[in-house]
């Protein structure tokens, strides 16, 4: 059993109920009449992984979270896109009781897996190796300084876990610097044009989009898969087309 783990706690403000970890630092956030939409800019934006998925296959596969937050991620795939397999690894059983309490979280089943495990070991089992075909890595502590799993070796990690044309998003948080470290590691892992970056929210959230062999559709073709998202989701993927540039 892990210890020393946060505490989770919640808060309500304005129809929105929020997930905190010990500190005034939002974990994660819920619409109360309205669950599974996406309130936080970032989180919707960390959805951008759809556009490098053609139409038709874009509610099909395996899809991953490492890091539960306020299971918003982990309830559009389950209950929205209706995922034909959904798995949430988070290592504070805390976290995974308040998504269950107060964010309406499913129960396990058929189709939804959420697992107490710790994300660095996860990865590495071989068992899930080119298992993946969208993974989304939102890996915080209470602090939220810097991601809690940042390594060159993290990142060949999470690129194992994906099938040919798998992909990944990871919500990058903090001071340019370390921005531009994290960046690098991505990019070094997933090899040159296989990562993009969309702009920074107001918050300071850059999120990083990473594939495996996967080709990048022409411009007609992004949009029109943008404007299936949209109809289909009602996630601004327009607005995604005009702020994703090449990882540098």
């Amino acid at each position: 059993m892990t210890t020393g783990l946060p505490s989770a706690t919640i808060s309500e403000q304005d129809g929105v109920r929020y997930l905190h970890l010990d500190s005034p630092w939002v974990q994660g956030a819920m619409l109360i009449r309205e669950p599974r939409a996406i309130v936080l800019e970032y989180v919707q934006r960390m959805m951008a992984w759809m556009l490098w998925r053609s139409s038709a296959e874009l509610a099909t596969g395996n899809a991953v979270q490492l890091g539960l937050g306020a299971g918003t991620v982990t309830r559009f795939c389950h209950g929205v896109l209706r995922m034909p397999r959904v798995t949430a690894v988070e290592i504070n059983p805390a976290v995974i009781a308040a998504c269950r309490h107060g964010f309406r979280l499913p129960a396990n089943d058929a189709r939804l897996s959420v697992i107490e495990a710790d994300a660095g070991q996860w990865v590495t089992g071989p068992e899930h190796r080119a298992s993946v075909d969208v993974l989304c890595v939102d890996l915080y502590d209470q602090d939220a300084a810097a991601p809690v799993l940042d390594s060159a070796q993290f990142y060949a990690d999470c690129r194992a876990l994906l099938r040919e044309r798998g992909v990944m998003s990871v919500n990058l948080f903090g001071r340019a610097s370390s921005f531009a470290v994290s960046a690098a590691r991505i990019g070094a892992a997933f090899g040159r044009g296989q990562a993009w970056s969309l702009r920074p929210t107001r918050e300071g959230n850059t999120v990083v989009i990473a594939v495996r062999g996967a080709l990048v559709p022409d411009r007609e073709e992004l949009q029109a898969r943008a404007d299936t998202i949209e109809r289909l989701c009602g996630l601004p993927a327009r607005k995604w087309l005009r702020m994703v540039r090449p990882l540098e």
